[in-house]
């Protein structure tokens, strides 16, 4: 499987300084098109550009920082994905490992323009982009427009040409498993400017290598190696330091740790402008290899449902299954598993604060949705050549052997509970989703 998704642009993004303005316009692709009439997503006015150009350059540094890759790797730069509609704008990127997930919103009381057409677009952040938002003061008008168009910005004559980029493969996999890991975690904490501050001051110099916990003395947070009830456990706590340039201009900062302790995800507050920043539970884990959507994909569910379910998500821009299940009278699981697949096509990205999912288009086809998930993959490869044996099956419990390679693995579902003899189960115990025995033995039985 190749590890990007390489394609053209018809025209570079660029940056053009004019005399009394600047004007950023941010060039699209994608391989499927919802309106191609369209000129641009969205063209207006911030209300806050000084904050969203400090809060790009943030995006920017994580999209280049790594916490698992070799410097090779690493010089492979990546860019962050921008999605226009309902009425705001979202930039969106991953770390080369992809195990930080980050995403900045600017919302509706913070945008003075049109949206055109809702979209979403790879965009490129090279040096000189990073230079020219560097350079916006706090008074600065700046038009920013996200579509086909160049990119533009200030007073003298001159242009920034932004290079065409790919598409890694292992983004759209960590999307779709981040924004299932957001849906499943809750609002814990919520601290002031001061707290954040004095949180931050007391993360330990250098990679820490053992987990961390966030806990409360008084009305006090702080980060201990010690755990105790309630606490958050933070993997990689040192990444949290690529958040430190925007704690200056915060409201507030909120935790939303997830049910498990899979991820936990930072949010800041400043003004009308809102910045999302998701750890994995390790730093060698990324988002992309955890398998959390693989549960949705056993089930066969067709064309026509996915295609209805795309087309209800593009024309609401957002999609609540619970909701969505009572309109139509559907089953709330068959509901669960289609939010699964459209998340694992990239189409679904979760917001904390509204509790629901927004429509995200990304640049690619929806027939990938296999090859994007191998494990599911190789449990179908089991079941059509056989390997699959289903010993005991009653309504509360499936027994199976599985063929391997020199040797039979047992598969134990009891309820809620998984059990596979593999060494990925023994390893994870299920963290990472189930192993492909696992998902063999409930898709031939359609648990």
């Amino acid at each position: 499987m190749e590890d990007t998704l390489i394609y053209n642009y018809q025209r570079p993004s660029s940056l053009i300084k004019k005399s009394a303005s600047e004007e950023l316009f941010l060039s699209k692709y994608s391989e499927i098109q919802k309106n191609t009439d369209a000129p641009c997503f969205f063209w207006g006015e911030v209300s806050q550009p000084f904050i969203l150009a400090r809060g790009l350059i943030t995006l920017s540094n994580i999209v280049k920082s790594s916490f698992n890759l070799s410097p090779f790797q690493m010089a492979l730069l990546k860019d962050p994905i921008v999605t226009a509609g309902n009425s705001r704008l979202r930039f969106e990127g991953f770390s080369h490992c992809a195990g930080v997930y980050a995403r900045l919103d600017v919302l509706p009381d913070g945008l003075h323009g049109e949206f055109l057409e809702n979209g979403t677009t790879n965009v490129d952040f090279n040096q000189p982009m990073i230079t020219a938002l560097g350079s916006i003061r706090l008074n600065e008008k700046i038009m920013l427009s996200v579509g086909e168009k160049e990119v533009g910005l200030h007073k003298e004559e001159g242009k920034v040409v932004e290079r065409k980029v790919p598409l890694p493969v292992k983004w759209i996999k960590g999307l779709s498993t981040v924004q299932i890991y957001l849906s499943e975690s809750e609002k814990l904490h919520c601290f002031n400017k001061v707290q954040t501050q004095q949180l931050f001051r007391g993360i330990p110099k250098g990679p820490v290598k053992s987990d961390y916990y966030l806990i409360i003395r008084g009305n006090k947070p702080m980060f201990s190696p010690v755990k105790s009830a309630d606490a958050v456990c933070i993997g990689g706590l040192h990444r949290l330091r690529l958040l430190e340039p925007l704690l200056p201009y915060i409201d507030q900062m909120q935790v939303f740790p997830h049910a498990d302790m899979q991820s936990t995800t930072w949010q800041l507050y400043m003004g009308n402008i809102r910045f999302s920043f998701s750890l994995s539970r390790e730093t060698w884990r990324g988002f992309s290899g955890e398998g959390a959507v693989l549960d949705s994909l056993i089930d066969d569910i067709s064309d026509e449902w996915i295609d209805a379910l795309d087309k209800y998500a593009y024309a609401n821009q957002s999609f609540n299954p619970s909701a969505f299940a009572l309109d139509e009278n559907i089953h709330l699981k068959k509901t669960n598993n289609l939010t699964g697949r459209l998340a694992a096509m990239g189409l679904l990205g979760y917001d904390l604060d509204d509790n629901g999912f927004f429509y995200r288009r990304l640049p690619f086809k929806l027939n990938r949705i296999i090859g994007l998930n191998p494990r599911m993959k190789n449990a179908e490869k089991l079941i059509a050549e056989g390997k699959v044996e289903i010993l005991n099956k009653t309504t509360a419990r499936t027994e199976a052997r599985v063929e391997g390679t020199g040797v039979h693995h047992t598969v134990i579902i009891e309820s809620d509970k998984e059990r596979c003899t593999c060494e990925w189960f023994s390893k994870y115990q299920g963290e990472r989703g189930p192993c492909k025995h696992v998902l063999a033995v409930k898709k031939l039985v359609n648990i």
